[in-house]
């Protein structure tokens, strides 16, 4: 499995949990929340994490933090 994969499968998780969401801006901090997560986790266990990290931050500029 690759790095995008693994990681949209750990976001999978966390809104399989919760089937239905109030508003769309509650999906959206809860995934928010669970990329921080998420990118702090994995950070020390790839190498090449920045790179993927400066990749997703070009697709999705407006959900990643600087």
């Amino acid at each position: 499995m690759n790095n995008i994969e693994g990681f949209n499968r750990q976001l999978c998780k966390v809104t399989k949990s919760k089937s239905v969401f109030p508003t769309d801006d509650s999906l959206l901090k809860m995934l928010h929340l669970a990329m921080m997560d998420i990118t702090k986790k994995r950070a020390g266990r790839r190498q090449d994490w920045s790179t993927i990290h400066a990749q997703m931050a070009i697709y999705f500029a407006e959900w990643m933090p600087e």
